[in-house]
């Protein structure tokens, strides 16, 4: 089983234990994906998912709307990704946009890899076989950070017993 590489500290903050090559990935990564954004790269359609699929004035409605404070949201997470790769613990507001930016880039590379629902069986003779091992850790991180955020939440005995929220049930 891999190492955690993400733990909450008594004082709230994620100490973040990626080895050298890992974090210059995660600083490169980010800017690549933003230039296919501004680029409106066929791969990034996914990132930019159809709110109406069946009203195409709806979806341009939507479109105009929402487009550019979502790619505001997006290049957001992964600037802070770039910008934080390296550091040794973060906050909780950065550790969610973390998780934002590697969402974004799982998805544009699976775009790119033509990545399905389906299991992964990628042949070691695979030209793109770095692009799925990426894409691999990318998945294999983005189920860390959910690890560690889960891990931070309050379990049921703090809620007030029985699942029931403090001071819920009393009049």
């Amino acid at each position: 089983m891999a190492r955690g590489r993400f733990r909450r500290d008594r004082q709230g903050r994620f100490k973040v234990g990626l080895e050298g090559p890992e974090q210059q990935l995660l600083a490169m990564l980010p800017g690549q994906v933003l230039e296919l954004l501004e680029q409106e790269d066929a791969s990034t359609a996914r990132v930019f998912p159809v709110a109406y699929t069946d009203d195409a004035r709806a979806e341009a409605d939507y479109r105009e709307m929402m487009g550019g404070q979502l790619l505001q949201q997006h290049q957001r997470a992964l600037d802070t990704l770039a910008s934080t790769a390296a550091a040794a613990s973060i906050d909780e507001s950065e550790i969610h946009q973390w998780l934002d930016a590697v969402e974004v880039l799982r998805l544009v590379l699976g775009t790119q890899l033509d990545v399905s629902e389906g299991a992964l069986d990628v042949d070691v003779d695979d030209p793109r076989i770095d692009q799925f091992t990426i894409y691999h850790y990318l998945s294999m991180l983005q189920e860390e950070i959910v690890g560690a955020l889960a891990a931070a939440l309050p379990d049921e005995g703090t809620l007030g017993g029985e699942g029931t929220l403090p001071g819920e049930g009393m009049a």
